[in-house]
């Protein structure tokens, strides 16, 4: 029998309605990982690493995430397909057969905080039907320290059961699973899905509602990072546009790499105490420091092992989606606390398929503003008869399934963060180059990080003719020159050798920004509006 930690206190769950629970209260991670592989609900990599099965589901489903349209969200929250309302009397009706189905089980809780700074620092506990989901968030939460946990009072609650499966018809769900924030109750509930993602991303979405609303602070999905000087690096990016693997820079102290809040008085501070990296074609020699993230106390997800229990990084068999959660700590160069000043520059990273943005621009503060509120990257094109060119994804803030409230807002504190801060805007593209998907080639991770490191260093020159190039399509400055990256890259054109091709897919992308933008119009100012390309396809 494995025993509660003894530094800790036991707790009882009663007063959450789940009753007569054997409750496994702060466990160690050597303690979670053993008793998952006990219960055979994982194998052990070669590593050290846990390697478990997120089972029907090994991503977010953003149509099954719901909030609790109530006094406090009713005329606050941007309602639609994103953000979708759900009853109050059916949440209560739903907590209240998941408590039930947790009762007399082995639970698994523990107690941790989000936000490093300790100004906007939010205490939530975690409740559990799986130990390697409890590991997940001995990862990815703050750790209290024993002193702290004496007096530790919860504010927000997770309560976390994949093995529940609700009935739609009877509960008000889509399906069998959900997930649900209510802001009165401050209660998370997530069930009939294994994908731990569903669980921070469900603390991610009440700070992004929370923060804004509450305490001025902008709420960011975003890695960050922070030089020897002191300066500040935000990367902004979709899942698979190289947000972590960018901001993990051997070079520069981390300070996360995935949710953030930008206060009023300039700092960045991190809401995670872990890091939840994509996998998927892994390598030492690019990704030197997440490869060796990957050890005992890291889970791993959906991954393929062979007979010495090695993890084959480039089987996809289970999905294009596998990932490694892991404490911040794994990485050797991390900032502590995760808390950095003076952002002076911003990335925006978007994986564009359709190889015609330019690797690296600068953007003024309105293109920025119009490019934050866009969240543009591309998806490759797919196996399906039929399917032969990429297609562009939006996703508003680089975050939409995560923003209760309407884009326009964060774009707005954004923009005069930008302005307050002098900070700089790039967008980045981590794509394809030569050609879209299938005819070019992906960018290189050595050049994107030859771009970023001249940026650092204040390499790029000044926003000048001389140094810049405005683009004809997207209205952005390309640099001319950039050490340790041929000058023909910087110009998508150029790399395409064909400029009929490559103006027809260029206003192909324009047009389809305009017509994403269409929904925010009414809700941005003239600033926001004319920070979109401005030259129109015939």
């Amino acid at each position: 029998m494995v025993k509660n930690n003894p530094v800790t206190k036991t707790i009882a769950l009663e007063s959450y309605g789940i009753k007569h629970a054997k409750v496994y209260y702060q466990l160690t991670p050597e303690e979670l990982h053993g008793i998952t592989i006990k219960n055979g609900q994982a194998k052990e990599a070669s590593s050290g690493a846990l390697a478990v099965n997120t089972g029907e589901f090994t991503g977010r489903s953003p149509k099954d995430r719901f909030i609790v349209k109530d006094q406090i969200t009713k005329d606050r929250v941007w309602w639609g397909d994103i953000n979708i309302p759900f009853s109050a009397d059916k949440f209560d009706a739903l907590y209240n057969k998941v408590v039930d189905y947790l009762s007399g089980k082995e639970i698994f809780a523990r107690d941790s905080y989000a936000c490093a700074d300790e100004n906007y620092k939010l205490n939530i506990r975690v409740i559990n039907e799986y130990p390697w989901s409890n590991l997940f968030a001995y990862n990815m939460f703050l750790r209290p320290t024993e002193k702290e946990l004496k007096d530790f009072t919860p504010e927000w609650t997770v309560i976390n059961a994949p093995g529940f499966m609700a009935v739609p018809d009877e509960d008000g769900t889509r399906q069998h699973n959900f997930a649900i924030l209510n802001f009165t109750k401050k209660i998370a509930l997530v069930g009939g899905t294994g994908y731990t993602g569903e669980i921070k991303k469900g603390v991610f979405s009440a700070l992004n509602f929370i923060l804004p609303v509450f305490k001025n602070t902008l709420p960011m999905h975003c890695s960050a990072n922070v030089g020897k000087t002191g300066d500040t690096a935000i990367f902004f990016g979709l899942s698979g546009t190289g947000k972590t693997t960018l901001s993990t820079d051997p070079n520069r102290s981390l300070i996360g790499d995935d949710e953030h809040g930008w206060t009023n008085e300039n700092t960045v501070f991190n809401f995670e105490g872990g890091c939840y990296a994509k996998v998927i074609n892994l390598s030492k020699e690019q990704e030197p420091e997440i490869y060796a993230a990957i050890k005992k106390g890291a889970i791993l997800e959906n991954v393929i092992l062979d007979e010495k229990s090695n993890v084959d990084f480039e089987d996809a068999s289970i999905t294009q989606n596998t990932r490694v959660s892991y404490p911040i700590y794994h990485i050797e160069n991390i900032k502590e606390p995760s808390i950095g000043k003076n952002p002076k520059n911003i990335f925006f990273l978007t994986a564009d398929a359709f190889g015609v943005l330019p690797p690296i621009s600068k953007l003024t503060p309105s293109q920025a503003a119009y490019h934050f509120i866009s969240g543009y990257t591309a998806k490759v094109a797919g196996t399906e008869a039929g399917v032969v060119e990429p297609q562009p994804s939006f996703s508003a803030c680089f975050g939409a399934p995560f923003m209760p409230l309407h884009p326009a807002k964060y774009a707005e504190m954004l923009s005069k963060k930008m302005k307050e801060s002098g900070a700089n805007v790039w967008l980045v593209n981590t794509g394809w180059t030569g050609g879209p998907y299938g005819v070019g080639t992906r960018m290189k991770l050595k050049y994107t990080r030859a771009m970023i490191n001249a940026v650092l260093n204040g390499d790029l020159g000044l926003y000048n003719y001389d140094d810049y190039h405005i683009h004809s399509v997207f209205g952005v400055a390309q640099p001319r020159t950039c050490p340790g990256v041929p000058t023909e890259v910087l110009s998508p054109r150029a790399t395409w050798n064909d400029d009929e091709a490559y103006y027809t897919t260029a206003f192909k992308l324009t047009n389809a920004f305009r017509e994403n933008f269409k929904k925010f119009e009414a809700h941005c100012n003239e600033e926001i509006r004319r920070g979109g390309p401005q030259r129109y396809a015939f």
